[in-house]
């Protein structure tokens, strides 16, 4: 049985869909109430797009329910783990962001919590009886859209294991690296480097995780451009887009999933999760 608490997001499709309604009361507490026209010992999956701390409530309030309704097993998928990317205390005075949702998480004591192409290797050893989805299928339905004639591009170090395997999964497709410096204090980024001296008018498919405001990939563009890349396309499993993409215009295509949310632009091809699980 599937639960999808986002009636605009059912990456499992809508069959065998538990029925529900939910609210906000006015004091702001998210309240759900689930249909019981179902058996007890169904396994039930949960899905959901955690974007804020309400959306984690009504996880929260839904698990609650379906437990005093004696459903033993409970699976979640979260496509978009919140606060990933804040996996190290960077300077004094922060929190570990990730573990407080990882906490919560675990205390619901879940069969499986599935996440999408996950930042790091910190959300799935802090999550128990984690799962995570690789982006191959992903990058894979990219590359029918634009051709295997391209190169990978890892924009930083910490893309690198990912891409390399997204790069043996496609058959061995080449991957150029990349750097970049950024100031912990200020989140200001410089010092982008391509490690090819020279492209030779290859067109180039940036590979990440997240885009949020875009400006390591806006930056990466500059200088992929200077070693003499062709078209430049960017692929990233979440797309936060917070700064929307008039900057963006660099690239002549952006490819992300509905992961995170519904997009409308006419630089960016949603790739929907139901056809890469």
């Amino acid at each position: 049985m599937i639960l999808n608490l986002d009636k605009n997001f059912s990456p499992f499709g809508n069959e065998n869909e538990i029925g529900f309604q939910s609210f906000t009361f006015s004091g702001g507490e998210p309240h759900i109430k689930i249909s019981t026209d179902f058996n007890a010992n169904e396994i039930v999956t949960i899905t959901h797009r955690l974007n804020s701390f309400n959306d984690l409530g009504l996880l929260c309030v839904t698990v609650d329910a379906l437990r005093r309704m004696d459903i033993k097993i409970i699976n979640l998928f979260i496509p978009y783990f919140p606060a990933a990317r804040q996996d190290r205390v960077m300077i004094p005075g922060e929190p570990l962001s990730v573990k407080v949702y990882a906490d919560i998480l675990n205390a619901m004591q879940l069969n499986k919590v599935a996440v999408f192409d996950a930042h790091s290797e910190v959300t799935p050893a802090l999550v128990n009886n984690s799962q995570v989805i690789p982006n191959h299928s992903f990058i894979a339905e990219v590359l029918k859209k634009i051709g295997n004639n391209i190169k990978l591009i890892s924009p930083d170090g910490g893309a690198l294991k990912k891409i390399y395997k997204v790069s043996e999964f496609l058959g061995g497709i080449d991957v150029v690296e990349c750097s970049k410096s950024r100031d912990v204090k200020t989140g200001k980024l410089s010092g982008f480097k391509v490690y090819d001296d020279d492209l030779q008018g290859s067109d180039c498919l940036i590979v990440d995780d997240i885009c949020d405001g875009g400006g390591t990939f806006i930056g990466l563009a500059e200088e992929l451009k200077k070693k003499n890349a062709g078209k430049l396309y960017l692929a990233v499993s979440h797309g936060i887009f917070n700064k929307g993409f008039d900057d963006l215009a660099c690239f002549d295509k952006i490819f992300t999933t509905d992961s995170f949310r519904e997009i409308n632009n006419e630089i960016v091809e949603q790739i929907r999760l139901n056809r890469v699980l």
